[in-house]
């Protein structure tokens, strides 16, 4: 039996248009907020149609030394292909989302996606506190 952490898969961004993209400052001052944003198919497009889309990215933060991390917030992409029964005009969404936080201390940024063909996906950043 397979456990969820074997189903979930990486590579470099630049090449795989699945990977979530996260982009925060590598060292952020202690308590003060920046944004952390995190996409998917920065280099290459994600089609994001009805037949292929990102469904979901979740956000995290770990502390360094710690072993639970902390969710940052889950973004749900519903919107692929759909439209107003009065107009024919659809509305596709976007995986991208931003974030404003704050830490104590360094740690480091997880992303997790989902892709309804090709699965899950992972990435990570690590970050530092002056």
């Amino acid at each position: 039996m397979k456990t969820l952490n074997e189903l979930y898969q990486s590579d470099d961004w630049k090449t795989e248009k699945h990977v979530p993209v996260i982009e925060a400052p590598d060292t952020v001052s202690k308590n003060q907020p920046f944004t952390v944003s995190a996409m998917i198919g920065k280099e290459i497009e994600h089609p994001n149609t009805v037949p292929h889309h990102i469904r979901w990215i979740q956000l995290f933060f770990l502390p360094d030394e710690k072993k639970i991390p902390i969710e940052i917030g889950s973004f749900e992409f519903t919107a692929h292909g759909d439209q107003n029964p009065d107009e024919e005009r659809g509305i596709y969404s976007s995986p991208s989302i931003a974030a404003s936080i704050r830490i104590d201390g360094p740690g480091t940024l997880m992303a997790s996606a989902y892709c309804n063909i090709h699965g899950l996906w992972q990435s990570s950043k690590t970050i530092t506190c002056e």
